[in-house]
């Protein structure tokens, strides 16, 4: 009826409800990791309350806490969805990584960020019978990879050294980096020049070039993946263009 006032249990549950959905808009807005003054503030709460959401939200496993970083993320009540979305974004991507597999005749592939770890969503492999490459779902370290190296490069310190403190960083061949000041170095490189290179860092015998994907929800990254002796130091600018250039198109599409 008109004038009839709403029942202030049903506005109370209201605002719980639109402030459990501003913690799921944290969640999907930053897969990387949301700290609780994030909760708090776009729920406009105190922080002893905003805990109380995230502690409810973590029982049901939509959320999760870092142990290393102390952040909040995605948690495996999404992981149905989630294999949903990568399902999908494999299939946007094979085409340009078909081009690049054409183009180079090496392996072209999709990488994703996927907790501590490169986790292969699409691989196009080189019709070559000697070839570098890995196989969908394995998983790879974020500091000897090119395509951890463009997704690190897109990510604040904080995580990256969280992920390095839990993962560590062995040696994968003489030319792998081991310390975080080295690495730290090599994304301040990777960004000044827009692509990412694994120099013979997680196979002795192999190259690898990448470049961050932007514009999606979660940290992606694309390489082309080579022995060393055909994917030459001379040859990864030109790899790098055409790489960036997929990355664009990529992008403008999301537009």
């Amino acid at each position: 009826m008109s004038g009839e006032a709403e029942p202030a249990d049903s506005r109370s549950g209201i605002r719980a409800v639109s402030r459990v959905c501003d913690v799921l808009d944290l969640v999907q807005a930053h897969p990387q990791g949301f700290s609780l003054n994030q909760v708090a503030n776009v729920t406009q709460l105190p922080k002893s309350s905003a805990y109380r959401y995230l502690t409810a939200l973590e029982e049901r496993q939509y959320v999760m806490r870092d142990p290393a970083s102390g952040l909040f993320r995605m948690g495996s009540a999404f992981l149905p969805l989630q294999s949903q979305q990568l399902a999908l974004l494999g299939e946007r991507v094979r085409p340009y990584l078909v081009r690049l597999r054409d183009e180079f005749d090496e392996t072209a592939n999709l990488g994703i960020l996927d907790g501590y770890r490169i986790s292969y969503v699409e691989i196009v492999e080189s019709p070559y019978s000697v070839r570098l490459a890995a196989r969908p779902g394995d998983r790879d370290q974020l500091h000897c990879t090119a395509l951890g190296k463009a997704i690190a490069s897109t990510l604040d310190l904080e995580r990256v050294t969280a992920i390095l403190a839990a993962e560590g960083m062995p040696r994968r061949t003489e030319s792998t980096i081991t310390t975080l000041e080295q690495y730290v170095e090599e994304l301040e490189r990777t960004r000044a020049r827009g692509y990412a290179i694994d120099d013979a860092e997680n196979e002795r015998d192999g190259r690898c070039v990448a470049v961050p994907l932007s514009g999606l929800k979660l940290p992606a990254s694309i390489s082309v993946s080579a022995p060393a002796s055909r994917l030459e130091l001379d040859d990864i600018p030109k790899v790098a263009g055409a790489l960036t250039q997929v990355a664009a198109e990529l992008a403008a599409a999301d537009r």
